[in-house]
């Protein structure tokens, strides 16, 4: 009973933490706001986490996000749009979890989060996908884009955007992409697929 007591607890930090640092950033948030949000007393935060920069690392990390690199390479870049704009990211206020970790970029462990989770999920993936010379200044430009798009949509809040769905823009992503990696690429990822791939297991 008292090991499931410290899971619920552990997990309401966590989804406290996530709402707290994307809504306000790392230097902005204290431990007494997270764990007052939590119900619960400070003190259990340095216990569980060790530190309000383990908490953030915790709470920042993009586990629970779909595995991009799995499915045909040519919708690669769709599936990554895909995460941005239609994917459900209530638990990290409703934004992608790179867009929320912005707002804490003043701060330097922060900064190499963000660095990380860029060229690790972007850039490298799209550098290997693409033909001719630059390919890695080409997979930055084309992460930039996206980036971009994550902000414009959840922090600039531009109309048209804020409102577009992944299918309005995959004549886009398709254009994009494939002029920016040499090779033709999807706007669209083939859910009938996916989807038969999800009855079969």
């Amino acid at each position: 009973m008292q090991k499931r007591d410290r899971e619920a607890t552990r997990t309401r930090l966590l989804e406290a933490a996530r709402l707290r640092f994307a809504r306000e950033g790392y230097d902005a948030t204290s431990v007494r706001d997270i764990a007052r949000d939590s119900g619960v007393d400070a003190t259990l935060i340095f216990r569980y986490f060790g530190s309000k920069k383990q908490l953030f690392d915790q709470a920042t990390a993009t586990a629970h996000s779909p595995d991009l690199l799995e499915g045909p390479q040519e919708e690669l870049v769709a599936r990554m749009v895909a995460t941005i704009v239609d994917h459900d990211w209530t638990e990290y206020g409703g934004e992608h979890p790179l867009v929320a970790m912005l707002r804490s970029s003043a701060h330097e462990d922060a900064r190499q989060r963000i660095r990380q989770e860029v060229c690790d999920t972007y850039v490298i993936a799209l550098r290997d996908l693409a033909k001719g010379q630059d390919a890695e200044l080409r997979a930055e430009l084309l992460s930039a884009w996206m980036v971009g798009i994550g902000i414009l949509r959840s922090v600039v809040a531009t109309p048209a955007l804020a409102e577009a769905r992944a299918a309005d823009l995959a004549p886009h992503i398709a254009s994009v992409a494939t002029d920016l990696l040499g090779r033709p690429m999807s706007g669209t990822v083939d859910q009938s697929r996916s989807e038969g791939e999800s009855d079969q297991t």
